[in-house]
C-alpha cells in the first residue's frame, strides 16, 4: 500500500509540471512503436542492475505465460535496451536509445497510471535479466553492464517537443535519409521529418533481397502478374526521400506502405523483378524509415556525437530536458 501511495504521489508531481498534451500520434498503428523512457542515474559508480530500484514500476504482460509482472521502472528500461539494440553498438547510441525507451513508457503511464504495456513490438521488446543471461551467454556480464550504464547515464531525461513529451519512433536502417511521419502515416507531426541519415550504408541490413513466388505475390497483391520475365509494375509516384509513394501493377494502385506490409518487405524503397515462375524484391534499408535510425544512430555515435545530438538530430527541433523530483513540491524541468 505504501508503494502504491508513493507511485501516485510521484505521478501527481509528473503531472503537475509536464503539459498534459502529449503527442503520441502512432498509438493505433500495427508497426511497432518506440518511444523513450525516462533514465535512472545512479551517479558514476558502477551499479548492479539489481542496486537501481525505482520508486515507479511498469505493468509489462508476459506475452508467452500470460502472466503480468510488475517491473521497476529501471529494471525494465535495462530490459528494453537490451532487447532492442545490440550492446555491441557505441555507448552513445545505447545512451539514445534509453532515452527513447524511457520518453515512451512514461508517456504511456502518464496517460495511465495503471497502463499495462506488451513485452512484444506492440509497445517494447523486453526481456527480464534471467532472460537477457540465457539469450547472451558468456556476453551477458559486460553486455549488462554496458547497458546499465547507458540507462544510469540518462537519469530522469526525455525527449520533448514544445513541453510535452514525443513519440520516438524508430526503426532499424534508412536508405540514406529518415521519412517524414506524413509519407508513410498519412498524417505530419512536426518532430517527424525527413533527415538525412548517411551512416545507414555501412549496416549490414542496408541492402536486401526476398524471393516469393509468383501465385503468393499475386494472392497476397489481389493481382494478376505478367508472364513474362522482367520489372513487376511500376512506380506511379516517389516520396522525397526516394521511398516508393504509389506503385501500380496492371489496374490497381498501392501505396508503397501497402506493398511492403502485404509482401512483408524490409522497406518502401523496393523494386519487383520476375525470373521464371519467383518474383525478387531487393529493398534498401529496413524499417518503416520514421524517427531514429539505429544504425544511424550507431554511426552517429562512430563519428563522435552524443546521445543528445543524436536524438535531436533524428527528432527535429526537440530538446533533451532533465526533470528532478522535489519532496513534497513538484518535478522541476531543466
Amino acid at each position: 500500500m505504501k508503494k502504491t501511495a508513493l507511485t501516485l504521489f510521484v505521478f501527481a508531481l509528473i503531472i503537475l509540471a509536464i503539459p498534459a498534451a502529449i503527442v503520441l500520434p502512432f498509438k493505433h498503428q500495427t508497426e511497432k512503436l518506440h518511444l523513450p523512457i525516462i533514465g535512472q542515474t545512479v551517479g558514476k559508480s558502477s551499479a548492479k542492475p539489481a542496486d537501481l530500484a525505482a520508486p515507479i514500476t511498469v505493468a509489462v504482460y508476459r506475452a508467452a505465460n500470460g502472466v503480468t509482472e510488475q517491473v521497476d521502472l529501471n529494471r525494465y528500461l535495462i530490459g528494453v535496451v537490451g532487447s532492442e539494440m545490440p550492446a555491441k553498438f557505441p555507448i552513445e547510441a545505447l545512451k539514445a536509445q534509453a532515452l527513447a525507451a524511457r520518453t515512451y513508457i512514461l508517456a504511456q503511464l502518464m496517460n495511465n497510471p495503471n497502463a499495462r504495456v506488451s513485452d512484444t513490438v506492440e509497445n517494447q521488446v523486453y526481456h527480464s535479466l534471467p532472460e537477457l543471461k540465457k539469450i547472451w551467454g558468456k556476453d551477458y556480464d559486460w553486455r549488462i553492464k554496458k547497458i546499465t550504464q547507458a540507462v544510469e547515464a540518462t537519469n530522469n531525461k526525455v525527449i520533448t517537443y514544445q513541453g510535452s513529451l514525443i513519440s520516438p519512433v524508430f526503426f532499424s536502417t534508412s536508405n540514406g535519409r529518415t521519412e517524414d511521419a506524413s509519407n508513410y502515416w498519412s498524417h505530419a507531426v512536426p518532430y517527424l521529418r525527413s533527415v538525412a541519415s548517411p551512416w545507414d550504408k555501412a549496416s549490414p541490413k542496408y541492402k536486401n533481397t526476398k524471393k516469393m513466388s509468383t501465385d503468393t505475390v499475386a494472392a497476397a497483391l489481389g493481382v494478376s502478374l505478367s508472364a513474362s520475365d522482367g520489372a513487376i509494375g511500376k512506380v506511379v509516384q516517389w516520396t522525397g526521400t526516394g521511398h516508393v509513394a504509389r506503385f501500380a501493377i496492371g489496374s490497381k494502385t498501392f501505396t508503397g506502405r501497402e506493398i511492403r506490409e502485404k509482401l512483408a518487405l524490409s522497406s518502401t524503397d523496393f523494386t519487383l523483378t520476375r525470373q521464371g515462375d519467383t518474383i525478387i524484391a531487393q529493398s534498401i534499408g529496413s524499417g518503416h524509415d520514421v524517427g531514429m535510425s539505429q544504425y544511424g544512430a550507431a554511426g552517429m555515435a562512430q563519428a563522435g556525437k552524443n546521445a543528445n545530438q543524436i536524438v535531436t538530430h533524428y527528432y527535429s527541433g526537440t530538446k533533451v530536458t532533465t526533470l528532478t523530483l522535489r519532496a513534497q513540491t513538484a518535478l522541476a524541468r531543466k
